[in-house]
């Protein structure tokens, strides 16, 4: 279980600051960030350019290109569509915009979904992008996060590349011997390669549990970690303090 593993497509590996903090801290950063956001009344659209702004900032400071998220943050374009739509579908009082007619609390909950979703999203990936995987596993048992949870995220981790790298091999052998799956006729192969896949992964699984017992598995992962200091806390929430700075300025004034 110690051996290299390839770096992960979500991180970016540096030396900035924001890298070298604990990993405990930039997560809860990330989670009361994130809190703060979804909190801000969806009228107050100034707050959520501040909130941009924010991220830019600790990217620059991270020194990571505003291009690593913009390719990563594909994932909402689900929510973006529905986002869209939505003004055109919901009901009340409408409005007229480039001659379209748009229900005016359609257009806020589409424009809540996109701004919300978009700084949540941004803020995952900065996490994702300055801590390795690893370290997440670490700064989720410092926080004190159940062990089970964080046995079950540091086995999927550490065997995702074995499954994946597995399944490659697998589609390697049915395309040497004839298999295309651009074919639809040849949908039922590719549905029996993840059967056997799940199996292979079950099996591996039951012998992997079996070798850890053998060796002394107690059902708890040891913690690596180490306990940060105030200074250390204190930099790493400034951003929070932020983030809750213009939360309560959307909140409390007119």
């Amino acid at each position: 279980m110690s051996g290299g593993h390839a770096t992960h497509v979500l991180h970016r590996p540096g030396t900035s600051p924001v890298h070298r903090l604990p990993a405990q801290v930039k997560i809860l950063a990330a989670l009361l960030g994130v809190i703060c956001v979804v909190a801000t009344p969806r009228t107050e659209f100034w707050a959520f350019g501040l909130y941009l702004l924010l991220l830019l900032a600790i990217w620059a400071v991270a020194s990571v290109p505003v291009g690593h998220f913009a390719k990563r943050a594909v994932i909402e374009v689900p929510f973006v569509v529905i986002a869209v739509v939505m003004p055109f579908l919901g009901g009340g009082p409408r409005f007229a915009f480039l001659g379209l007619s748009l229900s005016e609390p359609g257009a806020l909950a589409g424009w809540n979904i996109l701004a919300k979703g978009t700084v949540g999203v941004l803020a995952s990936l900065t996490l994702a992008a300055t801590t390795t995987p690893r370290e997440l596993i670490v700064g989720m048992q410092r926080l004190r996060v159940p062990a089970v949870l964080t046995t079950i995220a540091t086995l999927m981790l550490r065997y995702l590349e074995v499954i994946v790298a597995e399944a490659r091999r697998m589609r390697t052998a049915r395309i040497s011997r004839g298999h295309d799956p651009r074919f639809l006729w040849q949908v039922g192969a590719t549905a029996r390669g993840i059967g056997a896949l799940f199996v292979r992964s079950y099996e591996r699984g039951e012998r992997v549990h079996l070798a850890m017992v053998s060796r002394g598995w107690t059902g708890t992962m040891p913690d690596h970690g180490a306990p940060a200091a105030p200074s250390v806390w204190l930099t790493g929430l400034l951003p929070v303090l932020v983030t809750a700075s213009v939360l309560g300025a959307a909140v409390w004034l007119p």
